[in-house]
């Protein structure tokens, strides 16, 4: 189980608390208006902003204060955490060296971005790149997932498709997933497709004080 328990982060002018708790395998939806610590939040997770009070445990182990590489998370930016100077194919391999690359090349045909194996992250569109940086970050072997606004650049259609593959990611592989997003038909679809994973929607409250304490709905 993933813990956060009152914790604090101050990013002037703004002061944020959360408090929450989520289980195995569990898949937490993040929503809220812009500035209310959604990003903040999943960057403290990651270890890469620090936390000013409070504690984060994972399976009753304390994390909030280990560096990014050594906790059991893979954190998936708005940046897409592709490198420009290697293809698809070499960033893949570089972020998932215990896949073969059989396994790798199937789950770019199955996000319909197989076709660009061998070029460049600027060659790619937007979209394009964020299924591959999906990809490289749902199939590593660490439990918990961070993901801000992963489907943000894709269509209605590619986001339908892309979110399923993400729900059966989590639930074969066993990870527990932490998700941002603005779209509130992601809450409805995910809610849908969830079966024997528990799924949660959270809202940071709207708060002129900067309160960013989730609100479980």
């Amino acid at each position: 189980m993933l813990e956060v328990n009152d914790v604090r982060i101050a990013r002037a002018p703004l002061d944020f608390h959360f408090e929450f708790s989520l289980p195995n395998q569990g898949v937490l939806l993040i929503r809220g208006p812009s500035g209310e610590g959604k990003s903040t939040l999943l960057d403290a997770l990651g270890g890469y902003i620090p936390i000013d009070s409070g504690t984060v445990t994972w399976q009753s182990q304390a994390i909030g204060q280990l560096p990014p590489e050594k906790r059991p998370i893979t954190s998936l930016f708005q940046s897409h955490n592709l490198f420009d100077h290697l293809t698809v194919g070499a960033n893949l391999a570089t972020a998932l060296p215990h896949i073969s690359e059989v396994d790798r090349k199937n789950a770019l045909t199955a996000l319909g971005v197989d076709a660009h194996y061998h070029k460049y992250p600027t060659a790619l569109s937007g979209g394009q790149r964020q299924r591959v940086g999906l990809i490289a970050a749902l199939l590593r072997p660490e439990p918990l997932v961070l993901l801000d606004e992963p489907f943000r650049e894709l269509d209605p259609d590619t986001r339908l498709r892309v979110i399923l593959w993400t729900l059966e990611q989590i639930q074969s592989l066993g990870k527990t997933l932490l998700l941002v997003s603005h779209n509130p038909d992601d809450d409805l679809f995910i809610k849908r497709q969830v079966t024997d994973v528990r799924e949660y929607v959270v809202r940071l409250k709207e708060d002129h004080s900067g309160n960013g304490l989730p609100q479980s709905g």
